[in-house]
């Protein structure tokens, strides 16, 4: 039997166009499987960190691309790498820690030693050991370390950001976010060195495209999230713009901040709270910066691995982290740069308490992705509606638009073959 007649049929997408997205894309472990294979792990790069999570010589962070373990480290000569943390030897993961300073890698099952760039410099008893005046075992005369290496990932390094692919082939990283999303990706990564501030972790059940769509979707947030609408963060009648790249599987989302309080758009909506008042006014102590040239917010997805999210003064990467169909571990990492003042550094951190796990805001995310997903797999069969702003695809001057997200499906069928 052929290797072909092993892949498993695609289900077929029988609906008209992208405006409706069946649920089985969201519930098929076969789908899953192929696009780890297809949009992970193929012609994609993905996000592994920011530079400054290891500034010196032999520190590393352990993270995924897709639900690979991999290893981002800094060489001797300030390179960064990113291998993959499966020993050449039997297959273990070798590396458990999240964050450390190494000036090698020692797989602890039997020592296994590689460098910081992942080639293979020990073997012990590689020729032997002597007995009874003999040489007994070892490895064979024809074993070469060179062949033994870990896997070593294709690396992108852009304004103090890392992203690594397994695709040999894959295309320049300019080439792959494209001059429509450049911009913006160096609008936030401008040159300025980065300095991390925390980092949040959760596990949301749900499938991982679904944050994707999340950040692809301006039309939930003035409606679900109390606190953009009331405090005027994240409102449909702000001043907007909805981008996407040539592909549309990239995009960004570009708001300006509007006033508070109760207008006409603002007085049937049920998550306006009108009396809602902060004991704490520093959360919204917004100071403008230089380099934001106009809008006050940009959340930028880049398919299909990433957020990077700009809201006010609170700047962090939020790394999609798949784990099985149905679930997706969320990692953010808030960062600031070098010459911020204590003082920014300060409303940062504050204000990135709106966000995260247990944020006044993305609290609300977690929990409709997962009523979300509890509703597709009760319903397979069915689909979703994404017609606000009708059934084209193109960038817009308003919020009122699911645009983003039938661009994403018109790609993603593309590379899936659906």
């Amino acid at each position: 039997m052929s290797q072909e007649n092993l892949i498993p049929l695609l289900p077929v997408w029988d609906q008209p166009d992208t405006s409706r997205i069946p649920f089985w894309a969201y519930t098929s472990k076969d789908i899953h499987k192929q696009e780890l294979e297809k949009l992970f792990y193929k012609g994609h790069w993905c996000y592994v960190g920011l530079e400054a999570e290891i500034p010196e010589t032999g520190d590393f962070k352990r993270t995924v691309v897709g639900e690979r373990s991999v290893i981002m480290v800094r060489d001797a000569q300030g390179g960064i790498n990113v291998v993959e943390n499966v020993c050449g030897h039997r297959g273990m993961q070798f590396c458990r820690e999240k964050h450390g300073t190494v000036k090698s890698f020692v797989c602890p099952y039997h020592q296994w030693n590689y460098d910081l760039e992942g080639n293979l410099q020990g073997v012990p008893f590689r020729r032997g050991v002597k007995q009874d005046g003999a040489v007994k075992g070892g490895m064979p005369k024809d074993f070469n370390p060179k062949e033994h290496g870990l896997t070593q990932l294709q690396v992108a390094r852009r304004g103090g950001v890392v992203f690594a692919s397994f695709d040999a082939d894959v295309e320049p990283f300019e080439d792959f976010i494209g001059p429509e999303m450049l911009a913006y990706f160096d609008r936030m990564f401008n040159g300025r060195k980065l300095k991390v501030l925390g980092y949040n972790n959760q596990r949301i059940p749900g499938n991982w495209k679904l944050m994707m769509e999340n950040i692809k979707d301006p039309y939930h947030p003035g409606l679900l999230h109390t606190w953009f609408v009331t405090f005027g963060l994240w409102r449909a009648d702000n001043r907007s713009e909805l981008k996407m790249d040539r592909h549309h599987r990239h995009a960004a989302m570009i708001s300006t901040k509007g006033e508070g309080g109760k207008n006409a758009q603002t007085t049937n909506i049920s998550s306006f709270k009108e009396s809602m008042q902060l004991n704490d006014p520093r959360f919204l102590d917004v100071e403008m910066e230089p380099w934001w040239n106009g809008p006050t917010a940009v959340m930028m997805t880049l398919f299909p691995s990433v957020i990077l999210q700009q809201q006010v003064n609170s700047v962090s990467t939020r790394h999609i982290q798949p784990n099985g169909h149905g679930s997706f571990d969320f990692v953010w990492t808030h960062f600031g740069y070098e010459d911020d003042t204590p003082e920014m550094t300060e409303r940062r951190l504050c204000q990135a308490n709106l966000f995260g796990p247990a944020g006044f805001v993305s609290a609300d995310d977690g929990e409709v992705i997962e009523f979300s997903q509890q509703g597709f797999e009760q319903k397979p069969f069915h689909r979703t509606l994404a017609e606000l702003g009708g059934r084209d695809i193109e960038d817009t001057d308003h919020m009122v638009s699911e645009t983003l997200i039938r661009g994403m499906y018109k790609y993603w069928r593309k590379v899936m073959g659906v």
